[in-house]
This record gives C-alpha cells, structure tokens and sequence, in this order.
C-alpha cells in the first residue's frame, strides 16, 4: 500500500461508508423527506445534507489535520491531504426510488489518489481501492456474494466492435461536447446502455462494462471512481486525456479502447 494512506485510513473510509448507509438506506423511498432545488436546478435532499454533515463532522474528530471538500457544504481547510465526498451520488434517483445511488469518499494526496469508496446500500454493493492495493467489491449475502472482499479487474476486450459503453444521458452531450461524435461512438460499438452515475464507471472496473463517459462531471463525482477503475487495471482521464478527476468530464476505459475512444469524445 502507498506510504502515504494507511490501513487505518482505508478502515476509517469504509467505516464511514456504513455510517453513510444508515443514513441513506433507511431514508430511500421515504414519503416524508425533503426535496428542495439548488441553484443548477439539481435536486437535494435532507439526506444529502445529513450523511454530508455526519461525515464532514467524522473526518474533522479523526483526521483533524485533513481537509474536507463536499458537495453539499464546500470545503474546510487547506491541507493537501484532503478528504472528497458526495454524500448521495444518484439523487434523482434516489428520490424516485431507483436504487442506483451511492455515496462516494474519496481521500486524496494533491492530486494522487489514495482511496476510494463507493457504498450502494440499496444494491447492496460496495466498491473500494487504496494506492497500490488493488480494487475489491462486496456484494450483499443473497446476492451472489459472501458479504467478504473479492480482488476486482477490468475486462481484457480490445477491439471497439466487442465493447460495451455505458453513459447517463444525451442531453449533457449536445450542451457540453459534440452529440454527434458520442453517437458515432455508440455506432461504433457493440453495446450500449445508460446505467448511469457511479454504477457505469464502477462496471468498468468490475469488467462487465468496458468504457463509460460522460461530458459534464464535478470533482466530488469522480474523486472516489478514479483510484477503483485505476487500482482494477483501468485508465481514468477527462475526455481530453488528461488523468485524474479534475477535468470537467470523465472518461473510464479498461485501458486498451481508451486512446480510441478518446478520438469520439
């Protein structure tokens, strides 16, 4: 594992990953929560807010030399040693009772990658990595899984035509890139589907999807994804090719289509 995060980090991350379902899980499909809209029209809910506040109010207890970026709230502090969160990635769904949401905790050196985690209790599946530690997944008992960590690889697929693709809308693509290109990019392929948000890139890390892409990203969307696609064997850039998480887009490959995808997008 890299010097620079710790097995208590990792443990510390997963940890607050359970305190985040407990939150969130219990709120899915409740009748009696808020909704209220942000400046960019995006939905936020009182359990965006509470598992962002119960996990900012975490890190500042135990790593009281990080710093903290979220979605909800912003950031705190200024060490480069700095913690990123998106307390419910998926809102949408979440709040018309589609199970695809998660929350995502990334913890960060500058900008080298040292953790991430993706818990989606309602899917019951969770997905993390540390530096130099490989990427692991947990499924749920009943799920096909044991509740214990499996190694995770991307897929071996190298020619475009066998590739499956997944994104979440066309809409961002006619405002923010070129719509035409992504759908050539869809010709291009053998599969496509719009599973969305988190559970595309976290595909692509498990191997059962080969390249996911979106063209309009914020960094708490992607801080957690990139060390799990990476640490699986996968690439993680923006659609300019530039690694990391600090583009304004994202493109997740298992690292043989990336450069050719990169040519669409």
């Amino acid at each position: 594992m890299d010097e620079r995060v710790t097995t208590d980090d990792l443990a510390l991350a997963l940890e607050l990953a359970d305190a985040a379902d407990a939150i969130s899980l219990p709120r899915f499909r409740a009748h009696d929560f808020h909704v209220s809209t942000k400046p960019d029209l995006t939905p936020v809910t009182d359990a965006d807010r509470a598992v962002e506040q119960m996990l900012r109010t975490a890190i500042a207890e135990q790593r009281p030399a990080d710093s903290f970026y979220g979605e909800e709230f912003g950031s705190s502090g200024t060490a480069a040693r700095r913690w990123i969160v998106d307390p419910i990635d998926g809102t949408k769904n979440f709040v018309r009772g589609v199970p695809v949401y998660a929350t995502l905790i990334a913890l960060y050196e500058g900008e080298q990658p040292l953790i991430g985690v993706v818990s989606a209790p309602a899917l019951g599946m969770r997905w993390y990595a540390a530096a130099d530690a490989g990427a692991h997944r947990q499924l749920a008992a009943g799920l096909g899984g044991s509740g214990e960590p499996e190694g995770i690889e991307v897929s071996t697929v190298s020619e475009l035509a066998d590739a499956s693709l997944s994104y979440s809308s066309l809409t961002g693509w006619a405002d923010h890139r070129d719509r035409d290109r992504f759908i050539a990019l869809t010709d291009a392929v053998w599969r496509t589907r719009a599973y969305g948000d988190f559970w595309s890139y976290m595909m692509v890390a498990e191997g059962t999807v080969d390249a996911a892409c979106e063209p309009e990203l914020e960094l708490y969307d992607m801080a957690a994804l990139v060390p799990i696609v990476t640490e699986a064997g996968g690439a993680f850039t923006d659609l300019d090719g530039q690694p990391g998480p600090f583009g304004a887009n994202g493109l997740a490959t298992n690292g043989r289509l990336h450069a050719e995808v990169l040519t669409y997008v």
